[in-house]
């Protein structure tokens, strides 16, 4: 089922289904690991806030750090393959301003700022995602 035209690359049909399957099982881990993120965000601002428990995990830069280097490394392998499949630069170019939102987050240091930028970059990056998943071919 082709959805929008290919461009650069073709394969032999079973080369080409497993990189598609590749590409969009990323693009799906994208998207969960962005609800992920948004999810932690919301209950790690509620939680601290509200209750002064866990902050010390919650809030740790590690993990903030770690889900960066994920929806780095996540977005340039299926948005970059997405641009090389469908030619559309969309996709990567909201991506960028997701994974972008996202780093201003961990540079905010904790509290509304960070949650704001990180929210708002996840969002985006999911979005990107799943447009890329829609321009499959």
């Amino acid at each position: 089922m082709n959805l929008a035209p290919c461009y650069n690359i073709t394969y032999l049909g079973p080369m080409r289904r497993a990189l598609l399957s590749i590409r969009d099982r990323l693009d799906r881990a994208g998207i969960l690991l962005s609800g992920l993120c948004a999810i932690h965000c919301v209950i790690g601002v509620v939680v601290v806030t509200a209750l002064g428990l866990g902050g010390e995990f919650l809030l740790d830069p590690a993990i903030h750090k770690l889900g960066l280097g994920l929806a780095v490394l996540i977005g340039i392998v299926t948005l970059g393959l997405g641009v090389a499949r469908h030619g559309q630069t969309g996709p990567l170019i909201g991506g960028g301003i997701g994974i972008a939102l996202m780093a201003a987050g961990l540079a905010a240091g904790h509290g509304v700022a960070e949650a704001a930028f990180t929210i708002a970059g996840v969002t985006i990056l999911a979005a990107a995602h799943l447009r890329n998943l829609r321009h499959a071919c």
